[in-house]
């Protein structure tokens, strides 16, 4: 039996009830339907409430929305009505919204009438939804909301453009206020409002509506076993499995690596000096500018204040065939290094010749990635160059030039922490003699991987800016380290020369 609420002038459906009779084939769940319950009722009553509603990725969040429009649009179809929707962008946040309602209209169980005008108004009879784009560059003034004003990714929206922009929309009418989206940091709108209505909670109870992924796992065990496993892949401290699937907002700033993520690090390999016949190597290059007063050749000065040019080198293990065979791009292998070198003040000319012998003879590598930024591009050219060549018995190695911006840079450490967390990356066990050189390596990687601070401020693009604070030293064997996570994107299989 459908589900009713009966008030004095009219019969109406629960949201479970408008579900089942308009979308039998995509009926929403328990944890859908008493958010947008709430909502509703909110609406009916003209209580001028505000909701936040934040689910796991993929849980269903844009759905609910989608039939809770609908219903508000048909329920309001004779005595009309406006809905406001703002997204970040119009394209594709905002016309991806009105699509999904539109598909519903279009397919409904239950025929409903409805016209779809200017590319950005859907109507049913009298009531409307129009679909904005709340980024500072559009002209949304003017609009109001009467029945429901909806921010989704409320985290990628500028609080300030909201303020001025879309409350005013709701000023005049006392209009439902819903904010949806993911978490990210406590700088944004979604954040800021699922503040102000955790303080409402004991006079105002369910406002703030989170279904993390234990919630949806219930209910669909497919979901679950994906989410175990990319748990699993990425570790449970990867800022996107926090922020995701636990709802977890991220720190303003601090340590990029925590305790736990420095011993999962920690391998029980030996430390090598020369490669391993039948073992496959990658040396990872992170490169410094040139002195005009170098240090002898192959010695790093740990307390300069100059940066050094610092190379991991790392065997590259697939995993075992019996838990799935060897995906040929690398996905699943796992990373042990082996070695590590610094050289500070080091021409390039005489740097070149080194990493040459060392790709090339010591460690017979399979690919070199050399950061190419800046200073970096003659070096990263010359050794392409050169190691493209077969020399004697030793084969070719492929230079890979990898150059450092924003987005590249804030996706490598995304990356990096996924391979620590799922424990793809191996440290060697460093018995190094106390006051040797090797030791005194190990100690400064030690020391600048507790030293690198991030920022999450930047919501829309989930880009973080991470390093070492000029006063606290240097981040360079880091950096180079964390060059690991392209290996990734890197093809294994071999090359095949063809001939015309």
């Amino acid at each position: 039996m459908t589900n009713r609420i009966t008030t004095p002038d009219r019969e109406l459906l629960t949201a479970a009830g408008f579900s089942d009779r308009y979308f039998p084939d995509q009926t929403l769940r328990a944890y859908q339907t008493a958010p947008a319950q709430a909502i509703l009722e909110s609406v009916r009553h003209q209580r001028g409430e505000q909701h936040a509603v934040v689910f796991s990725r993929q849980a269903g969040k844009d759905e609910l929305l989608a039939q809770l429009v609908i219903q508000l649009l048909v329920e309001h179809r004779k005595t009309g009505g406006t809905i406001v929707l703002a997204a970040p962008t119009f394209r594709p946040q905002s016309l991806t919204m009105r699509d999904r309602v539109l598909e519903r209209l279009r397919f409904a169980a239950r025929p409903i009438a409805f016209k779809a005008r200017e590319g950005m108004i859907l109507e049913v009879g009298r009531a409307s939804a129009r679909f904005l784009s709340a980024s500072p560059l559009a002209n949304t003034r003017g609009q109001t909301a009467s029945l429901l004003l909806v921010a989704n990714e409320a985290q990628d929206i500028d609080p300030d453009q909201w303020d001025a922009v879309f409350d005013p929309m709701a000023v005049t009418t006392n209009a439902t206020t819903l904010f949806m989206g993911t978490v990210w940091s406590r700088h944004t709108l979604l954040a800021r409002q699922m503040r102000y209505l955790d303080q409402l909670q004991d006079v105002a109870k369910g406002r703030v509506w989170k279904v993390d992924w234990t919630v949806v796992a219930q209910v669909l065990e497919p979901y679950g076993e994906r989410v175990r496993n990319r748990i699993a892949q990425q570790g449970r401290d990867h800022p996107t499995i926090r922020t995701e699937f636990f709802l977890e907002e991220l720190d303003d700033a601090g340590s990029l690596f925590t305790e736990s993520h420095i011993a999962r690090m920690q391998g029980d390999h030996p430390r090598q000096y020369a490669a391993t016949p039948g073992h496959r190597y990658a040396l990872l290059v992170d490169v410094a500018g040139e002195s005009e007063t170098p240090l002898l050749p192959g010695a790093a000065d740990l307390t300069s204040r100059r940066d050094s040019t610092a190379l991991t080198v790392v065997e590259i293990v697939d995993p075992p065939r019996e838990r799935g065979g060897f995906d040929h791009f690398g996905l699943q292998c796992t990373y042990r290094v082996v070695d590590r070198k610094a050289w500070t003040g080091v021409s390039h000319r005489s740097l070149h010749q080194e990493l040459v012998d060392l790709a090339r003879r010591t460690w017979k590598a399979s690919v070199m990635i050399v950061d190419a930024t800046g200073v970096g591009a003659g070096l990263a050219s010359f050794l392409k160059a050169e190691l493209s060549r077969r020399v004697g018995g030793y084969a070719p190695v492929d230079v890979v030039p990898f150059h450092f911006t924003a987005q590249s840079k804030s996706r490598l450490a995304w990356d990096f922490l996924g391979l620590i967390g799922s424990g793809r990356y191996q440290e060697y066990a460093d018995i190094a003699h106390p006051g040797s050189p090797e030791a005194a390596l190990t100690a400064a990687f030690s020391a600048q991987l507790r030293s690198i601070e991030y920022d999450v401020a930047n919501a829309t693009s989930k880009q973080v800016r991470w390093g070492t604070p000029a006063h606290r030293g240097h981040d360079d064997l880091v950096m180079s380290a964390a060059m690991t996570a392209l290996l990734d994107d890197y093809d294994y299989r071999p090359r095949i020369a063809r001939g015309s």
